[in-house]
């Protein structure tokens, strides 16, 4: 599932980004989500990929803290990004005339930095509460498949529901692919 996810996401990045066509700012935004879900999972999924092979469960108190730091920061930054997608679309169904006009690149720069910036401010001090009570009554298998769902699937997901329904990403991808291909 994490190889899936990184192949996934780095894929639609890829695409996005070597198709001119698709440089809009819808396109943008799942560029960037799929930059933020590669930094999800790559937050949790190689510490715990380690913790079962080496059956060795137990990590650093600061190590704790720093990916937990970064593990609720993208994932909120992946709720600000999808809230800024849905503005987009808003704006694209609401106002289709004047869409161009009111996306312009700056306005979707600024509404990524924003992002960026409310979920640094944020997590200076919140969230850390969850993560710095007992860590033994986290320890059922209810909590694990939970926190397997939220810190590996969803950001598996995403490339698949945000990108690959849609016929532009699709073909973008197949272009993406020959080339790569036809160098090899």
């Amino acid at each position: 599932m994490y190889l899936v996810t990184v192949v996934g996401n780095l894929l639609i990045m890829l695409a996005i980004g070597s198709d001119s066509h698709l440089h809009t700012p819808m396109y943008f935004f799942l560029s960037n989500l799929s930059f933020v879900d590669l930094c999800v999972v790559s937050t949790t999924v190689p510490n715990m990929l380690v913790s079962i092979l080496t059956e060795n469960k137990a990590i650093p108190f600061a190590d704790c803290l720093a990916q937990m730091y970064f593990f609720m920061g993208f994932v909120t930054l992946d709720n600000f990004l999808l809230t800024a997608m849905a503005y987009d679309r808003f704006v694209a169904i609401c106002h289709p005339l004047r869409y161009t006009a009111i996306m312009n690149p700056k306005l979707c720069g600024l509404l990524v930095l924003v992002s960026w910036i409310t979920v640094v401010s944020l997590f200076y001090g919140a969230g850390l509460g969850v993560y710095l009570s007992s860590s033994t009554t986290h320890s059922s298998w209810k909590s694990t498949v939970a926190s397997v769902m939220y810190t590996v699937v969803t950001p598996m997901l995403n490339p698949f529901i945000y990108t690959l329904r849609n016929k532009d990403i699709k073909n973008a991808l197949k272009r993406l692919i020959s080339k790569i291909a036809s160098s090899q």
